[in-house]
């Protein structure tokens, strides 16, 4: 698989852009491999709430460490780079603050309506982290009502000790669960490749759908550097598309399946399908 930084002025207008706000990219920190193409399609997954973050999930490539306090002029500077790029659709993420007392959905809620503020047509999605599984925290961002509300599972639980150990695949359901339950449209993924049985990955489709989530993501585990976990198996197209099918006999409503298949890979995209 190989991604090749594509020519044009749109990519480095928007890594530009993005500098030039004081802000930060998951596309960026994550060491995503579909970074070139959407910032050559003039779009990003803003990352709000610093760069480190309080966990240290063996397979994500943003840095773990003591965050600096939350900036209340961030929401403002993604608002004004959304309209400056001209989204219709803006994707917000963040790293996990366990250190907050509300896990951050605050400056989510911040972040969103200032987005709505200066660009009332966009949609706006929001991937965020399990808050300690606070029902109060999660309320605050559904209050706040963006489009679609994305938390990731990520892997099956059995790996979950060595993949994610601060996470919990039984919170993170509930979750879900409680955003299906208040009208926003639930969104959720995996990555295949670390070690996961096929019979594993069929009973969490099952899950996340009894769950409520109707817009899954399943892509390919990349190993971001030598000190994250290895990758386990390399999963063929084919088997994308099997469990691309699969869930959609399931029920889901809308499936994105394939080795560079990222969470907010094309989110508007899935989104505009929901719809339909």
């Amino acid at each position: 698989m190989k991604r090749r930084l594509p020519p044009g002025e749109a990519y480095g207008r928007v890594q530009a852009l993005i500098a030039r706000k004081g802000l930060h990219t998951v596309c960026q920190e994550a060491r995503c491999p579909n970074l070139g193409e959407c910032y050559a399609r003039n779009t990003a997954t803003f990352l709000i709430l610093g760069d480190r973050c309080t966990r240290d999930c063996r397979f994500c490539a943003v840095t773990p460490g003591t965050p600096l306090p939350p900036d209340p002029e961030e929401p403002e500077r993604v608002a004004r780079a959304a309209a400056e790029m001209g989204l219709a659709y803006v994707v917000i993420t963040s790293v996990t603050r366990d250190d907050l007392a509300d896990g951050g959905a605050a400056h989510f809620a911040a972040t969103i309506t200032a987005v709505r503020r200066l660009l009332p047509p966009a949609r706006v999605e929001v991937l965020i982290p399990d808050f300690q599984g606070r029902p109060e925290a999660l309320l605050t961002v559904i209050r706040a009502a963006p489009d679609v509300i994305n938390h990731n599972v990520e892997t099956v639980p059995r790996l979950y000790p060595r993949v994610r150990p601060q996470a919990d695949y039984r919170r993170s359901l509930e979750l879900l669960s409680r955003v299906a339950a208040s009208g926003i449209p639930a969104k959720s993924g995996l990555m295949l490749g670390l070690g996961e049985r096929a019979e594993e990955v069929r009973s969490v489709l099952e899950e996340l759908h009894r769950a409520g989530c109707r817009i899954l993501t399943l892509g390919q585990y990349l190993q971001p550097s030598p000190a994250h976990l290895p990758v386990v198996s390399w999963v063929t197209p084919e088997e994308f598309e099997h469990w691309r099918r699969l869930a959609s006999a399931i029920g889901f409503a809308e499936v994105a399946s394939a080795p560079l298949v990222r969470s907010s890979y094309r989110a508007d995209r899935s989104f505009e399908a929901l719809l339909r």
